[in-house]
């Protein structure tokens, strides 16, 4: 044990984003076990160093009837709905979660910037440390246009800002011509943080039913289908503005985690390999990239962050 502490003293892995210290570059996505305290707080103890809610809107929500969810050969589609209990309900569970010691960013979402930014000052009164902008779920009307629509998104990420002391990450779309004018159009509006990607639209139909397999038609694909693509607007991202960059999209593994870092992020969401594995998969990555530093004579994750840009 004595000399497995060392090792890890020795490899540093802690960070700084948007003011919010990190033990660890990983974060639990939203939208994976986001729901509960208890659930999140499991994935805190599995080696998480923060998590991101399922994203909450002012009133409830049902979302869509089922199916919502699909299995697909190359990762997960699903069209939810963004169904949540509304920001006002679920601030309890963000106060337990703080009570307890844990880093929380509150994902939240709204079809106008009033309701981006009522929902942001209630996720921070509830003791969140950081607002984390839905301005593209591709399957919901009214928030997903917002992140295909440079003066939209900054206008909700201006007003949002303005009602916060908090830092605000904004979750871009890949599903755009150009995901580095979307992050310039953010930072121009007072975006503290970027994270990128949300779901790629997709679809699957069921060839007996003749229809859709989704109830709402279209849903967000996620999964190792989408690295490649995810990797590629970190990439872009990071070459159109110098906002810290939260990278999300197929990271299953460490080789997939240190990818991400030299293309330019500087933490990373892990959701789909909870899905596939479980929460050993954060404590997997980590050590995996210790073992990765060591060898290479890194001593800290930031030596990493961007190194696909210097060559």
């Amino acid at each position: 044990m004595t000399q497995g502490r060392s090792r890890r003293s020795a490899m540093e892995l802690s960070l700084e984003i948007a003011g919010i210290k990190l033990k660890s570059p990983l974060l639990l996505s939203s939208g994976i076990l986001g729901l509960c305290w208890r659930l999140m707080k499991r994935a805190l103890d599995s080696g998480a160093a923060a998590v991101v809610t399922k994203s909450l809107t002012l009133a409830p929500r049902r979302g869509f009837p089922n199916p919502t969810l699909v299995e697909v050969r190359c990762g997960l589609l699903n069209a939810m709905g963004i169904p949540n209990p509304g920001i006002k309900e679920f601030s309890s569970e963000i106060r337990r979660l703080k009570s307890l010691g844990g880093v929380v960013i509150a994902s939240i979402a709204g079809e106008s910037p009033r309701e981006y930014a009522e929902a942001a000052g209630l996720a921070e009164e509830a003791g969140a440390d950081a607002i984390e902008a839905n301005v593209s779920c591709p399957h919901v009307g009214g928030v997903a246009e917002i992140g295909q629509d440079p003066g939209a998104l900054r206008s909700v990420v201006a007003e949002t800002k303005g009602a916060l002391r908090i830092p605000l990450i904004v979750k871009l779309s890949p599903n755009v011509a150009d995901i580095g004018a979307m992050a310039r159009a953010a930072e121009d509006a007072g975006a503290d943080a970027i994270s990128a990607i949300n779901t790629v639209k997709g679809l699957a139909i069921d060839i007996y039913a003749k229809r859709p397999v989704l109830s709402a038609g279209a849903g967000g694909l996620s999964g190792p289908a989408i690295k490649p693509i995810a990797l590629r607007c970190v990439y872009e991202i990071r070459k159109a503005v110098d906002l810290p960059i939260i990278g999300c999209g197929g990271i299953l593994n460490w080789t997939d985690a240190v990818e991400f870092l030299m293309a330019g992020a500087n933490a990373l969401g892990v959701g789909s390999a909870v899905y596939y594995r479980d929460l050993s998969v954060f404590r997997e990555i980590l050590e995996g990239m210790e073992r990765f530093m060591r060898e290479n004579g890194y001593r800290s994750v930031e030596e990493l962050i961007g190194l696909a840009h210097r060559v």
